[in-house]
Protein backbone atom coordinates (compact mmCIF):
# COMPACT_ATOMS: atom_id res chain seq x y z
CA UNK A 1 0.00 0.00 0.00
CA UNK A 2 2.17 3.13 -0.15
CA UNK A 3 1.29 6.70 -0.75
CA UNK A 4 -2.38 7.63 -1.10
CA UNK A 5 -2.26 11.20 -2.39
CA UNK A 6 -1.06 12.01 -5.91
CA UNK A 7 -0.70 15.43 -7.53
CA UNK A 8 -4.43 16.06 -7.21
CA UNK A 9 -5.90 14.12 -4.29
CA UNK A 10 -6.52 10.37 -4.11
CA UNK A 11 -7.52 8.78 -7.39
CA UNK A 12 -8.11 5.35 -8.92
CA UNK A 13 -10.65 2.94 -10.43
CA UNK A 14 -13.92 2.91 -8.47
CA UNK A 15 -14.36 -0.14 -6.20
CA UNK A 16 -10.64 -0.93 -6.45
CA UNK A 17 -7.99 0.17 -3.96
CA UNK A 18 -7.71 3.01 -3.08
CA UNK A 19 -11.12 4.10 -4.43
CA UNK A 20 -13.17 1.75 -2.24
CA UNK A 21 -16.01 2.54 0.13
CA UNK A 22 -13.80 1.44 3.02
CA UNK A 23 -11.02 3.84 2.04
CA UNK A 24 -13.51 6.70 1.52
CA UNK A 25 -14.84 6.08 5.04
CA UNK A 26 -11.30 6.26 6.42
CA UNK A 27 -10.49 9.41 4.42
CA UNK A 28 -13.65 10.95 5.87
CA UNK A 29 -12.59 9.94 9.38
CA UNK A 30 -9.03 11.19 9.04
CA UNK A 31 -10.07 14.48 7.42
CA UNK A 32 -12.65 15.09 10.13
CA UNK A 33 -10.09 14.38 12.85
CA UNK A 34 -7.51 16.70 11.27
CA UNK A 35 -9.92 19.64 11.12
CA UNK A 36 -11.63 19.28 14.53
CA UNK A 37 -10.97 22.14 16.93
CA UNK A 38 -11.83 22.34 20.62
CA UNK A 39 -14.73 24.60 21.60
CA UNK A 40 -16.09 24.62 18.03
CA UNK A 41 -18.70 22.44 16.30
CA UNK A 42 -17.00 21.45 13.05
CA UNK A 43 -18.56 20.88 9.62
CA UNK A 44 -17.26 19.57 6.30
CA UNK A 45 -18.83 20.15 2.88
CA UNK A 46 -19.05 17.31 0.35
CA UNK A 47 -19.63 17.83 -3.38
CA UNK A 48 -19.29 15.52 -6.38
CA UNK A 49 -19.39 15.31 -10.16
CA UNK A 50 -21.81 13.10 -12.13
CA UNK A 51 -20.00 9.72 -11.95
CA UNK A 52 -22.03 6.67 -10.98
CA UNK A 53 -19.57 5.80 -8.20
CA UNK A 54 -20.11 9.20 -6.56
CA UNK A 55 -23.09 7.89 -4.59
CA UNK A 56 -21.08 5.06 -3.03
CA UNK A 57 -18.13 7.27 -2.09
CA UNK A 58 -20.33 10.13 -0.86
CA UNK A 59 -22.17 7.93 1.62
CA UNK A 60 -18.94 6.35 2.84
CA UNK A 61 -17.37 9.79 3.42
CA UNK A 62 -20.45 10.92 5.35
CA UNK A 63 -20.21 7.85 7.61
CA UNK A 64 -16.56 8.49 8.29
CA UNK A 65 -17.03 12.20 8.99
CA UNK A 66 -20.02 11.71 11.31
CA UNK A 67 -18.23 8.88 13.17
CA UNK A 68 -15.60 11.42 14.28
CA UNK A 69 -18.13 13.87 15.70
CA UNK A 70 -18.16 16.22 12.71
CA UNK A 71 -21.20 17.32 10.66
CA UNK A 72 -21.30 16.56 6.94
CA UNK A 73 -23.05 19.01 4.60
CA UNK A 74 -23.94 17.52 1.22
CA UNK A 75 -24.21 19.95 -1.70
CA UNK A 76 -24.67 17.37 -4.48
CA UNK A 77 -23.34 17.82 -8.00
CA UNK A 78 -21.23 20.98 -8.22
CA UNK A 79 -17.88 21.87 -9.86
CA UNK A 80 -14.73 21.36 -7.80
CA UNK A 81 -14.06 25.13 -7.60
CA UNK A 82 -17.62 25.55 -6.32
CA UNK A 83 -16.72 23.50 -3.25
CA UNK A 84 -13.57 25.59 -2.76
CA UNK A 85 -15.69 28.77 -2.80
CA UNK A 86 -18.51 27.43 -0.59
CA UNK A 87 -16.10 25.96 1.98
CA UNK A 88 -14.57 29.39 2.48
CA UNK A 89 -17.76 31.47 2.27
CA UNK A 90 -19.67 29.22 4.69
CA UNK A 91 -16.71 29.08 7.09
CA UNK A 92 -16.69 25.30 6.96
CA UNK A 93 -13.66 23.52 8.38
CA UNK A 94 -12.92 21.66 5.15
CA UNK A 95 -14.44 20.75 1.79
CA UNK A 96 -14.27 17.43 -0.05
CA UNK A 97 -14.88 16.83 -3.76
CA UNK A 98 -15.57 13.39 -5.22
CA UNK A 99 -14.26 13.57 -8.78
CA UNK A 100 -11.60 12.27 -11.14
CA UNK A 101 -11.67 15.45 -13.23
CA UNK A 102 -11.03 14.63 -16.92
CA UNK A 103 -10.59 10.85 -16.37
CA UNK A 104 -13.15 8.31 -17.70
CA UNK A 105 -16.26 7.48 -15.62
CA UNK A 106 -14.87 4.28 -14.09
CA UNK A 107 -12.22 6.32 -12.29
CA UNK A 108 -12.97 8.50 -9.30
CA UNK A 109 -11.07 10.56 -6.80
CA UNK A 110 -11.23 12.52 -3.57
CA UNK A 111 -9.85 16.06 -3.33
CA UNK A 112 -9.76 18.03 -0.08
CA UNK A 113 -9.83 21.79 0.52
CA UNK A 114 -9.00 23.46 3.82
CA UNK A 115 -11.33 26.05 5.35
CA UNK A 116 -9.75 28.92 3.38
CA UNK A 117 -10.67 27.31 0.04
CA UNK A 118 -7.13 26.23 -0.87
CA UNK A 119 -6.04 22.66 -1.58
CA UNK A 120 -4.25 20.93 1.28
CA UNK A 121 -0.50 21.41 1.73
CA UNK A 122 1.69 18.29 1.50
CA UNK A 123 2.17 18.15 5.29
CA UNK A 124 -1.57 17.85 5.95
CA UNK A 125 -1.98 15.17 3.27
CA UNK A 126 0.88 13.21 4.82
CA UNK A 127 -0.74 13.47 8.27
CA UNK A 128 -4.03 12.12 6.85
CA UNK A 129 -2.14 9.28 5.14
CA UNK A 130 -0.40 8.45 8.41
CA UNK A 131 -3.71 8.21 10.30
CA UNK A 132 -5.16 5.88 7.66
CA UNK A 133 -2.24 3.67 6.67
CA UNK A 134 -1.08 3.13 10.25
CA UNK A 135 -4.57 2.37 11.60
CA UNK A 136 -4.51 5.12 14.21
CA UNK A 137 -8.17 6.19 14.15
CA UNK A 138 -9.90 3.41 16.08
CA UNK A 139 -8.49 4.87 19.31
CA UNK A 140 -9.68 8.38 18.40
CA UNK A 141 -13.43 7.74 18.02
CA UNK A 142 -15.70 9.96 20.17
CA UNK A 143 -18.51 8.60 22.41
CA UNK A 144 -22.02 8.06 20.94
CA UNK A 145 -23.30 11.35 22.39
CA UNK A 146 -20.78 13.31 20.29
CA UNK A 147 -21.44 11.84 16.82
CA UNK A 148 -21.97 14.19 13.88
CA UNK A 149 -25.03 14.76 11.70
CA UNK A 150 -25.52 14.98 7.92
CA UNK A 151 -27.45 17.74 6.15
CA UNK A 152 -28.32 18.55 2.56
CA UNK A 153 -27.70 22.12 1.38
CA UNK A 154 -30.33 23.15 -1.13
CA UNK A 155 -29.06 26.57 -2.28
CA UNK A 156 -25.42 25.68 -2.97
CA UNK A 157 -25.70 26.10 -6.75
CA UNK A 158 -27.38 29.49 -6.43
CA UNK A 159 -24.71 30.77 -4.04
CA UNK A 160 -21.95 29.67 -6.39
CA UNK A 161 -23.66 31.28 -9.40
CA UNK A 162 -23.85 34.62 -7.57
CA UNK A 163 -20.11 34.39 -6.90
CA UNK A 164 -19.38 33.55 -10.55
CA UNK A 165 -21.44 36.46 -11.87
CA UNK A 166 -19.50 38.89 -9.68
CA UNK A 167 -16.28 38.00 -11.56
CA UNK A 168 -17.73 39.64 -14.72
CA UNK A 169 -17.13 43.43 -14.87
CA UNK A 170 -20.28 45.41 -14.02
CA UNK A 171 -19.57 48.06 -16.68
CA UNK A 172 -19.97 45.48 -19.45
CA UNK A 173 -22.88 43.30 -20.55
CA UNK A 174 -23.43 40.00 -22.33
CA UNK A 175 -26.82 41.08 -23.65
CA UNK A 176 -27.21 39.62 -27.13
CA UNK A 177 -23.95 37.66 -27.00
CA UNK A 178 -24.21 34.10 -28.33
CA UNK A 179 -22.13 31.42 -26.61
CA UNK A 180 -22.00 27.63 -26.84
CA UNK A 181 -21.12 25.63 -23.72
CA UNK A 182 -19.84 22.02 -23.67
CA UNK A 183 -20.45 20.74 -20.14
CA UNK A 184 -18.77 17.34 -20.67
CA UNK A 185 -21.82 15.63 -19.10
CA UNK A 186 -20.15 16.63 -15.85
CA UNK A 187 -20.40 18.92 -12.86
CA UNK A 188 -20.98 22.16 -14.83
CA UNK A 189 -24.09 20.90 -16.62
CA UNK A 190 -26.45 23.18 -14.70
CA UNK A 191 -24.22 25.86 -13.19
CA UNK A 192 -22.51 27.04 -16.42
CA UNK A 193 -25.64 27.56 -18.57
CA UNK A 194 -27.49 29.27 -15.70
CA UNK A 195 -24.55 31.60 -15.02
CA UNK A 196 -24.18 32.76 -18.62
CA UNK A 197 -27.95 33.08 -19.05
CA UNK A 198 -28.19 35.24 -15.94
CA UNK A 199 -25.39 37.44 -17.30
CA UNK A 200 -27.61 38.05 -20.34
CA UNK A 201 -26.02 35.77 -22.93
CA UNK A 202 -27.91 33.66 -25.44
CA UNK A 203 -26.71 30.16 -24.50
CA UNK A 204 -26.64 26.93 -26.49
CA UNK A 205 -25.54 23.95 -24.40
CA UNK A 206 -24.20 20.58 -25.51
CA UNK A 207 -23.27 17.46 -23.50
CA UNK A 208 -25.44 18.51 -20.56
CA UNK A 209 -27.31 15.22 -20.02
CA UNK A 210 -25.22 13.11 -17.60
CA UNK A 211 -26.16 9.49 -16.98
CA UNK A 212 -23.32 8.54 -14.62
CA UNK A 213 -21.26 6.91 -17.36
CA UNK A 214 -20.99 9.48 -20.17
CA UNK A 215 -18.86 12.05 -18.35
CA UNK A 216 -15.93 13.19 -20.59
CA UNK A 217 -16.90 10.72 -23.35
CA UNK A 218 -15.88 12.36 -26.66
CA UNK A 219 -16.74 15.75 -25.21
CA UNK A 220 -15.47 18.46 -22.90
CA UNK A 221 -12.08 20.13 -22.73
CA UNK A 222 -10.22 17.13 -24.16
CA UNK A 223 -12.53 16.72 -27.18
CA UNK A 224 -13.59 20.21 -28.39
CA UNK A 225 -14.33 19.16 -32.01
CA UNK A 226 -18.12 19.05 -31.58
CA UNK A 227 -18.07 22.39 -29.75
CA UNK A 228 -16.15 24.00 -32.64
CA UNK A 229 -18.78 22.77 -35.12
CA UNK A 230 -21.62 24.04 -32.90
CA UNK A 231 -20.03 27.50 -32.61
CA UNK A 232 -20.04 27.81 -36.41
CA UNK A 233 -23.55 26.36 -36.70
CA UNK A 234 -24.94 28.83 -34.13
CA UNK A 235 -22.95 31.85 -35.34
CA UNK A 236 -21.71 32.21 -31.76
CA UNK A 237 -19.10 34.68 -30.51
CA UNK A 238 -17.30 31.94 -28.61
CA UNK A 239 -17.54 28.41 -27.30
CA UNK A 240 -16.34 27.09 -23.96
CA UNK A 241 -15.56 23.44 -23.11
CA UNK A 242 -15.20 22.35 -19.47
CA UNK A 243 -13.86 19.10 -18.08
CA UNK A 244 -15.79 16.68 -15.86
CA UNK A 245 -15.31 18.58 -12.62
CA UNK A 246 -15.30 22.08 -14.10
CA UNK A 247 -11.83 23.31 -13.17
CA UNK A 248 -10.48 23.38 -16.74
CA UNK A 249 -11.44 25.37 -19.81
CA UNK A 250 -10.69 25.16 -23.52
CA UNK A 251 -12.08 28.00 -25.66
CA UNK A 252 -13.22 28.13 -29.30
CA UNK A 253 -13.27 31.40 -31.26
CA UNK A 254 -16.03 32.61 -33.60
CA UNK A 255 -14.27 31.00 -36.58
CA UNK A 256 -14.25 27.55 -34.97
CA UNK A 257 -10.55 27.62 -34.01
CA UNK A 258 -9.69 25.84 -30.76
CA UNK A 259 -7.60 27.87 -28.29
CA UNK A 260 -5.30 26.06 -25.89
CA UNK A 261 -4.97 26.95 -22.23
CA UNK A 262 -1.71 28.74 -23.04
CA UNK A 263 -3.48 30.93 -25.60
CA UNK A 264 -6.16 31.78 -23.06
CA UNK A 265 -3.44 32.75 -20.57
CA UNK A 266 -1.77 34.98 -23.19
CA UNK A 267 -5.06 36.68 -24.11
CA UNK A 268 -6.06 37.36 -20.51
CA UNK A 269 -2.57 38.40 -19.34
CA UNK A 270 -2.36 40.89 -22.23
CA UNK A 271 -5.65 42.57 -21.23
CA UNK A 272 -4.77 42.42 -17.53
CA UNK A 273 -1.47 44.21 -18.21
CA UNK A 274 -3.32 46.94 -20.10
CA UNK A 275 -5.80 47.52 -17.29
CA UNK A 276 -3.22 47.31 -14.51
CA UNK A 277 -4.41 44.09 -12.81
CA UNK A 278 -1.41 41.93 -13.79
CA UNK A 279 0.29 42.08 -10.40
CA UNK A 280 4.09 42.21 -10.51
CA UNK A 281 3.82 41.97 -14.32
CA UNK A 282 4.12 38.20 -13.87
CA UNK A 283 2.57 35.03 -15.32
CA UNK A 284 3.20 31.58 -13.79
CA UNK A 285 3.30 28.67 -16.26
CA UNK A 286 4.46 25.04 -16.22
CA UNK A 287 7.09 22.96 -18.00
CA UNK A 288 4.30 21.73 -20.31
CA UNK A 289 3.61 25.26 -21.60
CA UNK A 290 4.04 25.72 -25.34
CA UNK A 291 7.20 27.58 -26.39
CA UNK A 292 4.85 30.02 -28.09
CA UNK A 293 3.61 31.28 -24.72
CA UNK A 294 7.08 32.33 -23.55
CA UNK A 295 7.72 34.00 -26.93
CA UNK A 296 4.39 35.87 -26.70
CA UNK A 297 5.02 37.01 -23.13
CA UNK A 298 8.48 38.27 -24.06
CA UNK A 299 6.98 40.35 -26.90
CA UNK A 300 4.40 41.78 -24.48
CA UNK A 301 7.19 42.54 -21.99
CA UNK A 302 5.52 40.31 -19.39
CA UNK A 303 7.71 38.30 -17.02
CA UNK A 304 7.06 34.59 -16.45
CA UNK A 305 8.27 31.79 -14.20
CA UNK A 306 7.99 28.05 -14.78
CA UNK A 307 6.87 25.32 -12.34
CA UNK A 308 6.36 21.57 -12.30
CA UNK A 309 3.09 20.27 -13.78
CA UNK A 310 0.16 20.53 -11.35
CA UNK A 311 -2.06 23.41 -10.30
CA UNK A 312 -0.82 23.17 -6.70
CA UNK A 313 2.69 24.08 -7.87
CA UNK A 314 1.34 26.91 -10.02
CA UNK A 315 -0.60 28.26 -7.05
CA UNK A 316 2.38 28.00 -4.68
CA UNK A 317 4.51 30.03 -7.07
CA UNK A 318 1.74 32.57 -7.66
CA UNK A 319 1.42 33.15 -3.93
CA UNK A 320 5.19 33.28 -3.41
CA UNK A 321 5.79 35.73 -6.27
CA UNK A 322 2.56 37.75 -6.03
CA UNK A 323 1.17 36.83 -9.45
CA UNK A 324 -2.51 37.25 -10.32
CA UNK A 325 -2.65 34.73 -13.20
CA UNK A 326 -1.06 31.35 -13.78
CA UNK A 327 -1.97 28.04 -15.29
CA UNK A 328 -1.43 25.08 -17.55
CA UNK A 329 -1.80 24.43 -21.26
CA UNK A 330 -4.51 21.89 -20.35
CA UNK A 331 -6.79 24.84 -19.47
CA UNK A 332 -6.34 24.73 -15.70
CA UNK A 333 -5.98 28.48 -15.05
CA UNK A 334 -6.01 30.37 -11.76
CA UNK A 335 -7.16 33.99 -11.48
CA UNK A 336 -6.06 34.68 -7.93
CA UNK A 337 -7.93 37.98 -7.63
CA UNK A 338 -11.15 36.01 -8.16
CA UNK A 339 -10.59 32.51 -6.76
CA UNK A 340 -8.30 30.23 -4.76
CA UNK A 341 -8.19 27.50 -7.40
CA UNK A 342 -8.58 26.85 -11.13
CA UNK A 343 -12.18 27.45 -12.22
CA UNK A 344 -13.30 26.76 -15.79
CA UNK A 345 -16.38 28.98 -15.57
CA UNK A 346 -14.41 31.89 -14.07
CA UNK A 347 -11.89 31.45 -16.89
CA UNK A 348 -14.64 31.46 -19.53
CA UNK A 349 -16.06 34.65 -18.00
CA UNK A 350 -12.61 36.31 -18.06
CA UNK A 351 -12.17 35.40 -21.74
CA UNK A 352 -15.48 36.88 -22.79
CA UNK A 353 -14.84 39.90 -20.53
CA UNK A 354 -11.54 40.44 -22.38
CA UNK A 355 -13.47 40.40 -25.68
CA UNK A 356 -15.90 43.02 -24.36
CA UNK A 357 -13.16 45.24 -22.87
CA UNK A 358 -11.17 45.21 -26.12
CA UNK A 359 -14.19 45.33 -28.42
CA UNK A 360 -12.57 42.62 -30.56
CA UNK A 361 -13.52 39.06 -31.55
CA UNK A 362 -11.67 36.22 -29.86
CA UNK A 363 -9.86 35.27 -33.10
CA UNK A 364 -8.29 38.75 -33.12
CA UNK A 365 -7.25 38.60 -29.46
CA UNK A 366 -5.74 35.13 -29.97
CA UNK A 367 -3.22 36.52 -32.50
CA UNK A 368 -1.15 37.62 -29.51
CA UNK A 369 0.35 34.10 -29.44
CA UNK A 370 1.55 31.71 -32.13
CA UNK A 371 1.34 28.05 -31.09
CA UNK A 372 4.47 26.07 -31.90
CA UNK A 373 3.78 22.62 -33.43
CA UNK A 374 3.50 20.08 -30.61
CA UNK A 375 2.98 16.34 -30.42
CA UNK A 376 1.92 14.49 -27.30
CA UNK A 377 1.74 10.71 -26.95
CA UNK A 378 0.54 9.00 -23.76
CA UNK A 379 2.01 5.53 -23.20
CA UNK A 380 0.51 3.13 -20.64
CA UNK A 381 3.21 1.88 -18.27
CA UNK A 382 3.59 -1.08 -15.93
CA UNK A 383 6.47 0.46 -13.99
CA UNK A 384 7.64 4.01 -13.20
CA UNK A 385 11.42 4.03 -12.73
CA UNK A 386 13.20 7.38 -12.72
CA UNK A 387 13.57 8.35 -16.40
CA UNK A 388 17.27 9.08 -15.89
CA UNK A 389 17.87 5.43 -14.85
CA UNK A 390 16.68 3.99 -18.19
CA UNK A 391 19.76 4.26 -20.51
CA UNK A 392 17.87 3.62 -23.77
CA UNK A 393 15.36 6.34 -22.91
CA UNK A 394 18.05 8.82 -21.91
CA UNK A 395 19.84 8.14 -25.22
CA UNK A 396 16.82 8.65 -27.47
CA UNK A 397 15.80 11.85 -25.65
CA UNK A 398 19.34 13.24 -26.01
CA UNK A 399 19.40 12.32 -29.70
CA UNK A 400 16.11 14.12 -30.41
CA UNK A 401 17.16 17.18 -28.40
CA UNK A 402 20.38 17.44 -30.42
CA UNK A 403 18.43 17.26 -33.70
CA UNK A 404 15.95 19.95 -32.61
CA UNK A 405 18.51 22.31 -31.11
CA UNK A 406 17.06 25.71 -30.21
CA UNK A 407 14.02 25.20 -32.47
CA UNK A 408 12.23 22.78 -30.15
CA UNK A 409 12.23 20.83 -26.90
CA UNK A 410 11.41 17.44 -25.37
CA UNK A 411 9.55 16.67 -22.15
CA UNK A 412 9.04 13.11 -20.89
CA UNK A 413 7.26 12.66 -17.56
CA UNK A 414 4.85 10.35 -15.74
CA UNK A 415 1.20 11.30 -15.27
CA UNK A 416 0.39 12.32 -11.72
CA UNK A 417 -3.06 10.68 -11.87
CA UNK A 418 -2.79 7.65 -14.20
CA UNK A 419 -0.33 4.81 -14.96
CA UNK A 420 1.11 6.39 -18.07
CA UNK A 421 4.14 8.24 -19.35
CA UNK A 422 3.58 11.45 -21.32
CA UNK A 423 5.95 12.16 -24.21
CA UNK A 424 5.81 15.73 -25.53
CA UNK A 425 7.89 17.17 -28.36
CA UNK A 426 7.77 20.71 -29.80
CA UNK A 427 9.53 21.69 -32.99
CA UNK A 428 9.49 23.69 -36.21
CA UNK A 429 6.96 21.49 -38.07
CA UNK A 430 4.14 19.15 -37.06
CA UNK A 431 5.65 16.37 -39.19
CA UNK A 432 9.00 16.60 -37.44
CA UNK A 433 7.55 16.79 -33.92
CA UNK A 434 5.33 13.75 -34.53
CA UNK A 435 8.24 11.72 -35.94
CA UNK A 436 10.43 12.47 -32.92
CA UNK A 437 7.56 11.96 -30.48
CA UNK A 438 6.83 8.49 -31.88
CA UNK A 439 10.52 7.62 -31.77
CA UNK A 440 10.68 8.34 -28.02
CA UNK A 441 7.25 6.81 -27.30
CA UNK A 442 8.32 3.53 -28.94
CA UNK A 443 11.26 3.26 -26.53
CA UNK A 444 9.00 4.07 -23.57
CA UNK A 445 6.58 1.33 -24.66
CA UNK A 446 9.38 -1.19 -25.11
CA UNK A 447 11.11 -0.52 -21.78
CA UNK A 448 8.21 0.45 -19.48
CA UNK A 449 5.01 -0.82 -21.13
Amino acid sequence: MGKLFGTDGVRGVANEYPMTAEMALNIGRATAYMFKRKGHHPKILIGKDTRLSGYMLENALVSGICSMGVDAILVGVIPTPGIAYLTSSMRADAGIVISASHNPFQDNGIKIFSGDGFKLPDATELAIEDLILNNKMDKLLPPPSELGKAYRMDDARGRYIVFLKHTFPREHSLEGAKVVLDCANGATYRVAPETFSELGAEVATIFDDPDGKNINVKCGSQHPETLAAEVLKNGAEAGFAFDGDGDRLIAVDEKGNVLTGDQVIAVCAHVMKKEGTLTNNLVVRTVMSNIGLSVALEKLKIDSVMTKVGDRYVLEEMQAKGSSIGGEDSGHIIFLQHHTTGDGIVTAIQVIAAMKKEGKPLSELAKVMDVFPQSLINVDTKSRPDISTVPELVAVIKSVEEKLGASGRVLVRYSGTQNMCRVMVEGPTQEETLKHCRQIADVVKEKLG
